[in-house]
């Protein structure tokens, strides 16, 4: 077993985000719970990242390391910060983001709470996002503490929201991110992988992260922005060949996702991408549902082009 040197660690990949990165750096300043380190992973930025995280590691009470690499996305960022974390929890805060001030300390309570020798199948701490105001962003969970998969959350419970909160180390790498896969890749698939694994998460109603909306941001793009069609068409793909055992929780979510596989494909077919090794269509039932789900698909994708 891996000998932690912390029990969190604070891993934000970043971009030329300098402009929102004090914003992290404030929250962490001010959580009551100390014993973290923060792991700032810079994709390439060509802003003044580095001077401001070399400025706050000289005055911190908590230990910052900086890694900067060229820009290979998001998840090989994440990856690396999960190759260095010295910390038994990882908490992955988004460079324009920031925690509530007791956010620590509650994930170490309710991590405390979980008897040593269950807790090799857990994963993961996760609780609600909140907006700045103080709503909270999407469903509550069904009881304030709750022991479930993600899967389970998603297709049985059927909570929607953005979730927030900590999870093993040890585990995230073990299901690491796709790196041969070009550009977005849904955080979805690696929780969904690890669900898939049989390991369960401790779900909270308590806030974890405030969250800020920001211009750039993947939600204020679009979800459905053919700029991301092939991390789009994976999500889809995952839902109606991995998932399956899922579908009679909810067979609507399943036959959009059929629908949606098709949509991202026409748009990865017209800007000349190819579809990523070994993800394919696997199965009869996966097939049927993506056939009798096409002409949506297609109707979808018209709209898309439409709008464009």
């Amino acid at each position: 077993m891996p000998t932690w040197r912390h029990l969190f660690t604070v891993l934000t990949p970043t971009y030329n985000r300098a402009h929102t990165l004090e914003r992290v750096y404030q929250s962490l300043r001010e959580q009551t719970f100390q014993d973290f380190e923060w792991v700032v992973v810079d994709d390439g930025s060509s802003d003044h990242t580095r001077d401001l995280v070399g400025r706050w590691r000289q005055e911190a009470n908590f230990p910052i390391h900086y890694f900067w690499q060229k820009n290979q996305h998001k998840k090989a960022a994440f990856n690396r910060g999960v190759a260095h974390a010295r910390g038994e929890l990882i908490v992955a805060l988004d460079s324009d983001d920031s925690l509530d001030i007791n956010a620590l300390d509650t994930m170490a309570r309710v991590w405390g709470q979980i008897p040593h020798e269950q807790r090799a199948r857990f994963v993961a701490i996760t609780g609600l996002c909140a907006t700045p105001g103080g709503q909270v962003v999407g469903d509550m969970f069904p009881d304030d503490i709750f022991d479930a998969t993600a899967l389970d959350m998603t297709f049985k419970y059927h909570v929607k929201g953005e979730k927030f909160g900590c999870m093993r180390t040890e585990v995230l790498r073990q299901f690491p991110f796709p790196e041969e896969v070009e550009g977005f890749v849904p955080e979805s698939l690696v929780w969904r992988a690890i669900a898939r694994a049989g390991y369960l998460t401790r779900f909270v109603n308590q806030v974890f992260r405030v969250y800020h909306d920001s211009a750039d941001s993947l939600s204020s793009q679009g979800r459905e922005s053919q700029r991301h069609a092939v991390g789009l068409w994976l999500l889809a793909r995952d839902t109606v060949v991995e998932c399956l055992p899922w579908f009679r929780c909810r067979p609507g979510a399943f036959l959009m996702a059929a629908a949606r596989y098709t949509r991202f494909a026409l748009h990865m077919r017209r800007a000349g991408q190819a579809a990523p090794s070994g993800y394919g269509l696997a199965g009869l039932a996966p097939r049927l549902l993506v056939a009798v789900m096409w002409p949506l698909g297609a109707l979808l994708y018209c709209r898309d082009r439409l709008r464009a």
